[in-house]
C-alpha cells in the first residue's frame, strides 16, 4: 500500500490541528500524521518543509501543496475537496 498523498505535521493536543484534523475526516480523506517536536525552536522539519516552524503543516502530494496555518489549510481543503469541488 503506497503512502497517503497528505501528510499532517502536528503537535499532540493542539486545537488549530485538531480543527484540520476535524476537516480531513470529514472528506474522509487518507492521510498521515506526523508529530513534531513540541519545542517551537526544535521544529526543523516543519520549517525545512513550509518556511515556518509553526503547525499544522500540511504537504498535499496531489496537488504539490504546501501549507501552514489552520484557517488556511482548512480553507484549502474545503476548496480542493469539499462538495462544491
Amino acid at each position: 500500500m503506497s503512502e497517503p498523498a497528505i501528510t499532517l505535521y502536528r503537535l499532540q493536543a493542539c486545537p488549530f490541528c485538531e480543527r484540520v484534523v476535524t476537516k480531513l475526516d470529514e472528506y474522509d480523506l487518507d492521510y498521515q500524521s506526523r508529530f513534531v517536536e513540541p519545542m517551537h525552536s526544535d521544529r526543523n522539519v516543519v520549517k525545512r518543509i513550509s518556511g515556518k516552524r509553526s503547525v499544522p503543516a500540511i504537504v498535499d502530494e496531489n496537488t504539490g501543496l504546501t501549507m501552514s496555518e489552520s484557517g488556511n489549510i482548512v480553507e484549502y481543503l474545503e476548496k480542493t475537496y469539499g462538495g462544491e469541488a
